[in-house]
């Protein structure tokens, strides 16, 4: 009986190990490993309904594949052995869902309807040796497979660089492999319009291309720089219909954006009537929020209706998105038509205004059958009835649109938008902003705790978003994308029971050397080093690790390049001097991946105890309120690494414990600025200092003023100080100024290392 449980234990363990080493993305959600092998060769025959087109699609791509990787294609055959079979069977009830079975006989996808076929192929193929020979030895296997989220998308700009049909395909191909069922393609922008309208000759002629394009970053504090080259392109209708039906065949839904009522100046620069003032326009060389934005005239609408009843028969797709983010309102202010409107409609002011233009083209677009998508911004003013909310600025959106029984799409920027930097190495590419790991990505859950079950179930699924305004080239979209898609693909396929990161990393290895053997670009940074400083009231601990969890980190203190005799960090490395400190990822004796530097300046501060009168915003805490004292300095190009701690619109009073009374003799801060991205220095900094931390009776103020670099570094010197407690009172910048990006709205404000001498 012993011998017979020590088996079954061992069994059942291979078995486990076998089901969590199989390369399948997304991990399906049951896998029972089997014994034996199913070898596949040119002499292997494909079965299934030959009546059925969409089955015989899902055979097709199969064939197609397998010719592409090992030379030969599968012949039809109504063998039982050496046999794919694919099969349409009631057994398998939800539309996406499949099972595979693969038998030392035979390998059987069985689905409900021919999508749950492709994914089912999908899993095959990964399971696929990395290099063909003349025959693949494949694991026994039972997978019963399904989604946790019906929506499960992935946007892509072709407004700020156009890409053209065969790119775009190729973006298609890769969603395709990971079981992404909606490509979100935003068509309009205020630097392009890339959709042909038979009726408006001028879109193609006039806003499909720009003069010339911003080079690097926009900032409103530093001359513009352009690069003097044309750009541009549109797809034809026919193209359009040719990749809307490349992607139905891959069982993917193209949903179309055209923008409105704002990101219109391409459109505005063709026919300047559909805007609000009488100015000559271009289109727009430049990133950003324009303020020429759709005048909601007559015209504007005959327009808009006019470009839909193109744009409808294109796409079989039940939604077209509608945009509505980022609409200035200043020009509505100031019109006489959009007054009028106000008025005639007993509108309250522009953001209801924005709401009846919205109202307005829904009408439209239910009438011809059509749902719309729109940002969140849809939200102000009143939701139109049916729509459903992409939340984008945070999940507050798509919450609040839930709660009102709305259908949602969460696209949070913190988690979703795979335009900013996954990286914060120095070598890293241009990138927008902001910063989003591969961890980070993998970690979100879709739904917010604040709904409960009945309201969660409005909640669709996610998309991630992939802006291009720093992204011209193929090669950079396919590093900016990946592996960064194949994890939110597991977010929405797999669901938040079944999420391992450490597991997805192990599989994501045997992807990327699949991607390398196609020549696919992608961010490979699983080896690379992220080390962070946290100070925690009792000096600064140093932890340094790499997203794989593999190998080991060993570190120098001298600037020097770690060997493979340095020491190893351990879990954590306490640090109590000034030093120029290296860390590298070591496997199998070898130094893998980018190293990381850390330059500590043990400050009279650094690893002493601050408070926060206000939390940083989560997207930009760093590594906690200690990221203010704990030696080391922020990057002076970016504010998205983990030294700088972000808030929104709100001032800060920070108070330094420095365990005893302590002379002083400075104070030395850092501000970052940058207007192009609504970060501006603060007004003012007040520092008081006292042996008692309830009360301050000595102080001294500073006027910050703003200068046009990226950095602002303040110095409060001090005669005689000498105190336990530091209390620095710093006043957010306030509302951003009329003209400036993100107009009318609150100011962020991004602390760095607080140097006291």
């Amino acid at each position: 009986m012993k011998y017979l449980i020590g088996l079954l234990l061992i069994l059942f363990s291979w078995g486990y190990i076998l089901a969590q080493s199989l390369p399948i993305i997304p991990l399906p959600q049951q896998i029972t490993a089997k014994s034996g092998q199913f070898v596949v060769s040119s002499q292997t025959n494909i079965r299934f309904d030959l009546g059925n087109e969409n089955v015989g699609l899902a055979a097709s791509y199969f064939n197609q594949w397998l010719n592409s990787y090992a030379g030969y294609s599968l012949a039809f055959g109504k063998a039982e052995k050496n046999t794919i079979i694919l099969e349409l069977s009631p057994n398998v009830q939800l539309a996406e869902g499949y099972s595979l079975q693969i038998t030392p006989d035979q390998i059987k996808i069985q689905a409900w309807q021919p999508a749950g076929l492709f994914y089912g192929i999908q899993s095959l193929i990964q399971l696929f040796p990395v290099r063909a020979t003349g025959q693949s030895s494949l694991p026994c296997v039972d997978i019963q497979d399904q989604p946790a989220f019906g929506y499960r998308g992935v946007m892509l700009d072709v407004g700020r660089y156009f890409f053209g049909p065969e790119q775009v395909k190729s973006f298609i191909d890769m969603l395709a492999r990971y079981k992404i069922n909606r490509f979100h393609w935003h068509l309009t922008e205020d630097q392009g319009w890339r959709i042909e309208i038979k009726k408006y000759p001028k879109l193609q002629e006039i806003s499909a291309w720009r003069n010339e394009t911003l080079v690097g970053k926009l900032s409103n504090d530093a001359p513009k720089k352009f690069d003097g080259q044309k750009h541009g392109g549109f797809y034809t209708q026919e193209e359009v219909k040719d990749i809307v039906e490349y992607a139905r065949q891959r069982f993917i839904t193209i949903i179309p954006e055209i923008e409105m009522p704002g990101h219109a100046q391409a459109a505005i620069a063709a026919y300047p009537e559909l805007g609000c003032t009488d100015q000559k326009l271009g289109v727009a060389t430049y990133w950003g929020v324009s303020k020429n934005v759709f005048c909601p005239n007559e015209a504007t609408f005959k327009f808009l209706e006019d470009v839909l009843s193109e744009v409808i028969p294109l796409f079989p797709s039940p939604y077209i998105h509608i945009g509505g983010d980022e609409c200035p309102k200043d020009q509505w202010k100031t019109n006489a038509v959009a007054q009028e409107i106000i008025k005639r409609e007993k509108l309250k002011d522009e953001h209801e205004l924005q709401s009846y233009f919205i109202r307005r083209i829904e009408k439209y677009l239910n009438q011809h059958g059509k749902q719309i998508i729109g940002w969140d911004e849809i939200l102000e003013g009143g939701l139109a009835p049916n729509a459903t909310v992409m939340s984008w600025r945070g999940t507050e959106g798509g919450i609040e649109a839930a709660k009102q029984n709305h259908t949602v799409i969460m696209t949070p920027t913190s988690y979703c938008y795979i335009d900013y930097y996954q990286s914060l190495h120095p070598d890293e590419p241009l990138a927008i902003g902001g910063y989003l790991p591969l961890k980070k990505v993998y970690s979100y859950n879709p739904i917010p705790k604040e709904l409960n079950a009945e309201q969660a179930k409005y909640i669709l699924g996610a998309q991630a978003n992939l802006w291009t305004e720093y992204i011209k080239e193929p090669s950079k979209l396919q590093y900016m994308a990946n592996p960064r898609v194949q994890a939110l693909a597991e977010v929405t396929w797999s669901g938040e029971a079944q999420k391992n990161f450490p597991d997805f990393v192990n599989r994501l290895l045997t992807h990327q050397q699949v991607w390398k053997r196609e020549g696919y670009n992608f961010g490979n940074h699983l080896f690379d080093i992220d080390v962070q400083a946290a100070a925690e009231g009792n000096g600064v601990k140093i932890n340094a690790s790499n997203p794989s969890q593999q190998g080991t980190i060993r570190y120098s203190s001298n600037g020097s390049s770690p060997t493979v005799t340095s020491p190893a960090i351990g879990n954590k490395l306490d640090l109590n001097q000034t030093g120029t400190y290296v860390f590298q990822s070591f496997l199998d004796g070898q130094a893998i991946g980018r190293s990381a530097k850390l330059e500590l300046n043990f400050h009279r501060a650094a690893g002493k105890k601050i408070t926060l009168s206000t939390p940083p915003s989560p997207q930009y805490s760093g590594s906690g309120n200690g990221s203010l004292i704990n030696g080391v300095v922020g990057s002076n190009l970016r504010f998205n690494d983990a030294e700088w701690l972000g808030f929104s619109g709100k001032d800060l009073v920070a108070v330094i414990d420095l365990g005893k009374a302590t002379a002083v003799k400075a104070v030395k801060l850092r501000f970052f600025s940058s207007a192009g991205q609504w970060v501006y220095a603060p007004k003012a900094v007040k520092l008081s200092w006292s042996n008692d931390e309830n009360r301050f009776e000595k102080s001294q103020s500073s006027t910050i003023a703003a200068g046009k670099d990226n950095i602002v570094a303040p110095t409060i010197a001090l005669k005689k100080a000498k105190a336990r407690y530091l209390k620095l009172e710093i006043s957010n910048f306030g509302e951003i100024p009329a003209g400036a990006p993100g107009a009318g709205n609150r100011s962020w404000l991004f602390v760095d290392e607080i140097i006291v001498e």
